[in-house]
Formats: C-alpha cells, structure tokens, sequence
C-alpha cells in the first residue's frame, strides 16, 4: 500500500490525458462504473459556485461543460500531477484560473480563498488507504470554504457495490498499480467520514459511484 498520494496521480502524463476523456469519462463511467458522465456533470453544475476550487482536476472536463452560476466565475486548479494542471488551466483558459501543486493529504492555504465551493471529483478513490486515513483530504479541502460553502465531488467504491466484469478488472488492475486505493471504501465509511467535517451531508449512489456533497459549518 502506498502511504502518499503520488502513485494516483502519477499514471495522469500528457499521453494519458490524452486518452483521459474517452477511456474515464466515456467508456469506464458507462460500462465500468454505471454512472454516465452527464450525471456527474449534473451534479457538479447542481453544487458549483461562482467561486470554485476544483482538486482533482483530470483534464478540466466538467469545468469546460459548467453552466456556472455567475458570468465570470473564479476558478483556481489544485492537483499534485502537473499535466493535469496544465492540461485543465489550457482547456478553460477563457477563464483564467489560477494553478496551484497541492498534496489534499497536507496542510495548504491558497491565496484566493475562501471558495463558494470545492469540487473533489474521482479523487478520494486514487488516494492511499481505507477511507478514514483519507479524513486529511475533506479535512483540509473543507478550510478553504467560506462557512456555508459546498464540498461536493464524486468517488467510485470498493465496498457494498457488485461490480460487472469489466470493472472488476479495472479495480484489481487499479488497487494494484496504486492507481486506485479504494478496495475497502464503502457508503457508510463514506458518510461517516463527510459528516465529520460538514453539515447538510448527502450521498447518492449511482452504480458504483458516490455523489456526495456537505456544507462547511458556519
């Protein structure tokens, strides 16, 4: 087991990106994960802010689609892989965000904070371990809200779910390479987990997907 966030994120170089939409948003969301794409952008444009941080960012696929609720949002990118960075702030540079290397598992301040909203979309299954040693992520993800503002993000578990064949290789696969660190996440650690941090906690499972969204405490 890795004990840091790096081996999740390291798979994420400018040749994967590449095929990042297609392979996770298009082919594994549908047929792996029984949650379709629009329904994770659904949500996300359900919980966004006009002044959002997303962590976690893939290639910047949902912010590029957001409807967002001000005509000239603040957005600021924090990933710990760098193509990701670069590949999100290059597909919404008409919005200008900010970029910033983070590691959500320590403590770290960004200068445009507070936020209206944080997005945490397919990350707490790529971080090391059971879902209670990832607390230091929605911990530290939680103090850059404003009180009141919305954490919300989407996580494939490991846990209380029946997996098809196809994502059941993807998960070993995955959990294996490090890639994945989600074998034993499950609904309940989940929530148990949401609710230390946040108030007004809702979690929806979607096949194999969490959506789940909390607002910090005032």
């Amino acid at each position: 087991m890795n004990s840091n966030a790096e081996a999740g994120t390291a798979v994420y170089t400018p040749l994967t990106l590449q095929a990042y939409d297609l392979w996770v948003l298009g082919l594994s969301n549908r047929f792996a994960w029984a949650c379709p794409t629009p329904r994770l952008q659904e949500h996300f444009e359900r919980h966004v802010g006009a002044r959002h941080l997303d962590i976690g960012v893939g290639t910047g696929y949902f912010l590029a689609h957001c409807r967002f609720p001000a005509d000239t949002p603040r957005i600021a990118l924090a990933d710990l892989n760098p193509a990701s960075l670069a590949a999100a702030a290059s597909r919404i540079r008409h919005l200008q965000p900010s970029t910033h290397m983070v590691n959500v598992l320590e403590p770290f301040s960004l200068a445009g904070a507070p936020f209206d909203s944080v997005s945490m979309n397919y990350l707490l299954h790529c971080l090391p371990g059971p879902l209670a040693a990832k607390a230091p992520a929605i911990r530290h993800a939680t103090q850059q809200l404003a009180p009141g503002g919305v954490l919300f993000g989407a996580t494939i578990l490991g846990q209380g779910v029946r997996h098809n064949a196809f994502g059941s290789v993807l998960m070993s696969l995955y959990n294996r390479r490090g890639i994945f660190g989600n074998r034993d996440d499950s609904l309940a650690a989940l929530r148990e987990l949401l609710a230390r941090e946040l108030e007004d906690v809702a979690v929806e499972l979607v096949g194999r997907v969490a959506l789940f969204s909390g607002r910090r405490r005032a």
